[in-house]
């Protein structure tokens, strides 16, 4: 892919998704920042095996939440760096939760902090760089949750990651005339930790249970491995996209396509 020499940052790199991201990324030359929250000894390594396979690679710890931190490390970068030729907005959160027993407004709150508001301050803190370059790819980690589907305790979730796909194709609009380009990846299940203290919050005494019954309900018969999303990603940033903008890309191994649980079976 044409990403050889761009640099590239990635929220929430330090695992799951956003780690198989930025080791795609960098496995295509491409120069990734690491951007991490919470462990940095996971960052590292995130970085180590970057470096391990060839690639270059740094981890900067910033809170997305907080429109005055992501613009401090977004300048640094530029700083440092030059330019920033890609982002991939991938930090967020799953927390599952009842809507009417909840007694706080806290779950919906940090959903709202980091999965809406985290795009929307390091997309802010971007952009000024990328109308510098007059070029630049901006790639948006939705969900097929809330656009498409949703499960029980889900609602705040599925509302954040909805706004996402009205955000995704308003900012492109919005900058196409700059040409850079925006584009919504919406995975299904992907096997992720994420997705594994989801499967704990659902079934606590067995959740490989909970795991295997989500496998058994897609078409193609498994949840997605990271590196699937993550060259998705990875095609989303390069020039080979290059006429793909306000797109919302569905991979979900045909999660979304039953129509009944019984018809035909």
């Amino acid at each position: 892919m044409k990403i050889t020499g761009k640099v590239a940052v990635i929220t929430g790199a330090s695992r799951g998704i956003g780690k198989a991201t930025a080791i795609e990324l960098a496995q295509r030359g491409a120069f990734v920042i690491v951007n991490y929250r919470g462990s940095e000894a996971a960052a590292l390594e995130t970085v180590a095996e970057i470096k391990s396979a060839g690639g270059d690679a740094v981890c900067m710890a910033w809170d997305v939440s907080d429109y005055a931190e992501c613009e401090k490390n977004i300048k640094q970068i530029i700083d440092t760096f030059g330019r920033i030729d890609i982002l991939v907005n991938n930090a967020g959160i799953c927390v599952l939760e009842d809507f009417l027993s909840a007694d706080s407004f806290e779950n919906r709150d940090k959903h709202f902090d980091i999965n809406i508001k985290g795009v929307w301050n390091t997309t802010k803190a971007v952009l000024p760089s990328m109308f510098k370059t007059g070029a630049g790819a901006i790639v948006i980690m939705s969900s097929v949750t809330g656009d498409m589907v949703a499960d029980p305790g889900e609602v705040a979730y599925a509302t954040s990651k909805a706004a996402l796909v009205g955000f995704t194709k308003a900012m492109a609009r919005e900058v196409a005339d700059k040409k850079i380009r925006v584009n919504a990846i919406c995975p299904g299940y992907v096997l992720t930790p994420l997705v594994e203290g989801m499967a704990k919050q659902s079934d606590p005494e067995d959740p490989k249970r909970a795991i295997q019954a989500i496998a058994d309900a897609v078409p193609l018969g498994r949840l997605a491995d990271p590196t699937e999303i993550g060259e998705l990603a990875a095609f989303l940033g390069s020039s080979e996209s290059s006429y793909i903008t306000g797109a919302q890309i569905v991979i979900d191994g045909g999660s979304t396509l039953p129509e009944t649980t019984s018809m035909g079976q």
